[in-house]
């Protein structure tokens, strides 16, 4: 999995003041949290920009005065009114332990349901939850869609890898191929006319 870099200061100060002070130099107030004591420092707001406005899922590596950590976004605060962020919170990565982590799905391929049969795709999961050791986190969660027909669904026990594990119940649907709205009335003109054409033909 790709990891971003974030600068950090440590910090000496908590308080109300420290803080207020740190976002009006667009700074943010952060956390590290572990097995050891809790890291408090800032790092630049403009710094996660890369990783947290993307539908990507990255790992992190803070770097303070105190060494290099390797981490992932646990918990992040948003301005109610101007969505600056106003806090966040990692977890510090140990290789050996499993963690929980959300993951984007790409589809792949093309489905018949749709190029053949009008159907429309339904994207019903985005991200899926997986647990797994860090070095095991995929960047995305491939969904191929070549063998989905019309009515049919692609669920996460047909996604499943060795290295991770969902979060969701096997039978989760991912994605699936569904008539379309335009379609539904097409047939329903169709059913209408023909009984408009039955009764012409009656009355004749």
């Amino acid at each position: 999995m790709k990891s971003i870099t974030i600068n950090g200061s440590k910090r000496e100060s908590v308080g109300k003041k420290s803080t207020k002070a740190l976002r009006n130099a667009e700074m943010v107030p952060c956390v590290l949290y572990g097995e050891n004591e809790p890291i408090h420092f800032a790092a630049k707001e403009l710094d996660f920009s890369k990783l947290v406005y993307t539908p990507n899922a990255h790992t992190v590596v803070i770097k303070t005065e105190d060494g290099e950590f390797k981490a992932v976004l646990q918990d992040i605060q948003f301005h109610p009114v101007s969505d600056k962020i106003l806090h966040v919170d990692f977890y510090q990565l140990n290789e050996g332990k499993e963690i929980s982590m959300n993951i984007p799905v790409v589809v792949e391929g093309a489905a018949p349901g749709v190029l053949n049969s009008g159907g429309t795709l339904i994207l019903n999961k985005r991200k899926l939850r997986v647990r797994a050791i860090p070095s095991n986190l995929p960047d995305f969660i491939v969904a191929d869609i070549s063998g989905l027909e019309l009515g049919n669904k692609l669920y996460t026990s047909q996604l499943a890898e060795e290295e991770f594990s969902f979060l969701h119940p096997d039978n989760t649907v991912v994605c699936q191929v569904k008539t379309s709205r335009a379609s539904i009335k097409s047939d329903a003109e169709i059913v209408e006319e023909e009984a408009e054409e039955a009764t012409e033909e009656a009355a004749e």
